[in-house]
Formats: C-alpha cells, sequence, structure tokens
C-alpha cells in the first residue's frame, strides 16, 4: 500500500475543500443499503483516515446514520462529502471529489448485499457484512 502526500477535492459549488494530508490510492465500494439508499448506488470511497482538513465547515450538514457513523454532506449543493466512523475517528471520502486522482479498485464491502443488477469490472478484495462486522469488532 502507497501512501500519496495531499490532495484535495471539492463539492459541486466548491463551498466545501477537503484536503487529505496523507492518502492511498486504493479506492472502496461499500454495497450495504444504507449507501445505496443515501446515494443511489455503491458508496465509493477513499480511506482518508485522521488527516483530513476542512475548508468550509460551516457549510458541512452533518447526518448521524448510526450509532457509530455520520455521513456528511454540502449543506448548499448537496455533494456527498464523506462517511466518517465515529469509534476510530476515521473518514471515508466519496472518490468522486477527486476526478484527476489515479485510483484503483481495491476492495468491496458488504459484497452480499450487492444487488444483481450491476458489477465492477476487474478483481478486488471482498467481504461480507459479517466478515465487516467481525473485523471491526476485533477493532474495539
Amino acid at each position: 500500500m502507497t501512501s500519496q502526500d495531499k490532495l484535495a477535492g471539492q463539492c459541486l459549488c466548491g463551498a466545501v475543500t477537503l484536503h487529505l494530508q496523507q492518502w492511498d490510492p486504493h479506492a472502496g465500494a461499500c454495497h450495504c443499503g444504507m449507501c445505496r439508499q443515501w446515494g443511489g448506488g455503491p458508496f465509493l470511497s477513499v480511506a482518508g483516515g485522521k488527516t483530513l482538513v476542512i475548508e468550509g465547515e460551516d457549510r458541512i450538514k452533518r447526518y448521524r446514520s448510526s450509532d457509530w457513523a455520520e455521513r456528511a454532506f454540502c449543506s448548499e449543493c448537496g455533494t456527498h462529502l464523506f462517511y466518517h466512523g465515529l469509534p476510530s475517528g476515521d473518514h471515508y471520502i466519496a472518490a468522486g471529489l477527486f476526478p484527476g486522482a489515479r485510483l484503483e479498485l481495491h476492495h468491496q464491502i458488504y459484497i452480499d448485499k450487492k444487488p444483481d443488477w450491476y458489477a465492477f469490472a476487474g478483481t478486488s478484495q471482498t467481504l461480507t457484512e459479517a466478515e465487516v462486522i467481525a473485523l471491526y469488532s476485533q477493532a474495539d
């Protein structure tokens, strides 16, 4: 896994800019029902860890979607910005915010919840819902 230095992306209207001080070119896809309902399809993201710097924080609306996470979007244009895991403090930033970044689909989670009507080309690591829950339960 190679870590790159600094990456910046912004919402559609430019009110919010997210700066990643370090980032990994491996993108992930979440197929859980909540992500699909939130964005109309899988949530494609780049791990931002704890290195996220936000410009325009006053324009961000946060929604507490579960006991362990919140989802954020721009209050001006509605662009989905990130998923924030509360226990870990990690951010998973919407990959579409970085149109110039060269990303590679590295993993897919909640693969057993993915509907049959779409699929990604190539191969990537996959985890089922039970595997994801077990993995994060071990991290506590």
